[in-house]
């Protein structure tokens, strides 16, 4: 008798990603109440969850490092559209939306991520074990991208406040797409070794053994649900925001808020894909997510923004402020400090994840 699961368009992962997108079509632009929002909220979790499991899929199908390039640069194209949209719908009220959704972007990852995935890695052992040599390059690049994009601004004189010259503007776009390309290339063909699983004697895992084979036909299949399920999920926070600034103002927190606040509603698929690795021993694609999500964040929404700049009126804001700026830094050397011995306990866990809470305090409490 042939199973009740056997066809894929009857199981909740299939489903959920069609019924995310039928509601974000009813839903977008509209006022919604109470009622709605719930509704909203419960469509987008499952939305969430099936997209988990499809880039699991597509991972497993393609293997490391593909598998967590293709999550994160996916939902990073994605947020980019949802970006440059609102910036050039929004006017000049939207200067600062790319600097607070890249820099949420870069702390939710960078300690959030990160940080959940080493605690829950070495939650049973010791220590959990990475590869030294592709997480530290990976967040060399991240450190290098967040400088050239976020820092600079700050301190450059040919504008005043915290913006580019279109020159200036330019430059850290190209400067963005080469390094990204580069470590793409570097993390791909050149060196992938240095991106795939150890174990504890610092052997390669190529494969997860537990896990069955998966058809280039499902592979594809998951693929295009992954997509879809993406965008509703990046639709569906854009749907919720007003909701989201209401709670926002009647909390008492500032305007800029509710950026975080989405960032982690899009980071969740990554998220839970990262912990869900970290949980089966694999801590390397668990910071290949973090940190790759960090880095396609910087490297394709600064160019993005810049040719978008072209029918943008206002002006761009860019550069952090002194508290973002002690942030970041103490991010990038904390990671250098947790990266460089290849191995990590709960400690370095928690400790990137008192960042995530610092910055999520000083956020709501500046």
């Amino acid at each position: 008798m042939a199973s009740r699961t056997s066809s894929p368009w009857l199981r909740w992962t299939t489903i959920a990603p069609a019924v995310a997108v039928v509601v974000l079509a009813a839903t977008w632009g509209r006022v919604l109440g109470t009622v709605p929002v719930i509704i909203v909220a419960v469509v987008l979790a499952a939305a969430v969850l099936a997209a988990v499991h499809h880039a699991e899929v597509v991972a497993h199908r393609v293997g490391e490092p593909f598998g967590s390039l293709v999550l994160a640069v996916a939902v990073t194209v994605i947020e980019v559209a949802l970006i440059v949209t609102l910036m050039i719908s929004g006017g000049p009220k939207t200067a600062s939306l790319a600097r607070d959704t890249v820099f949420a972007a870069v702390m939710i990852t960078c300690n959030g991520i990160l940080g959940l995935s080493l605690l829950v890695g070495a939650w049973r052992r010791k220590t959990t074990v990475f590869n030294a040599e592709g997480t530290g390059s990976a967040l060399a690049t991240v450190a290098t991208l967040a400088t050239l994009s976020l820092v600079l601004p700050t301190f450059t004189t040919s504008r005043s406040g915290p913006e580019f010259s279109p020159g200036q503007l330019g430059f850290a776009a190209l400067a963005s797409l080469i390094l990204y390309g580069l470590f793409v290339v570097t993390q791909t063909v050149r060196h992938r070794d240095f991106f795939l699983p150890i174990d504890d004697k610092g052997a390669v895992v190529e494969e997860d053994s537990h896990a069955k084979p998966t058809t280039t036909r499902t592979a594809l299949f998951s693929l295009g649900l992954l997509l879809v399920a993406l965008v509703a999920v990046v639709g569906l926070a854009k749907v919720e925001s007003p909701a989201i600034e209401a709670g926002v103002a009647a909390l008492g927190f500032p305007q800029s808020f509710v950026g975080v606040v989405i960032a982690l509603l899009v980071l969740l698929p990554e998220t839970l894909a990262a912990t869900n690795a970290a949980r089966r021993d694999r801590m390397q694609v668990s910071l290949n997510l973090a940190l790759g999500s960090a880095m396609a964040s910087i490297g394709l929404t600064i160019p993005a923004i810049a040719l978008a700049s072209i029918w943008l009126s206002g002006p761009l804001l860019l550069g952090l402020d002194p508290t973002q700026i002690v942030l970041l830094v103490i991010t990038v050397v904390v990671g250098g400090l947790t990266v460089v011995p290849g191995r990590a306990t709960r400690l370095q866990g928690g400790v990137h994840l008192v960042l995530f809470a610092a910055f999520v305090f000083l956020a709501a409490s500046p």
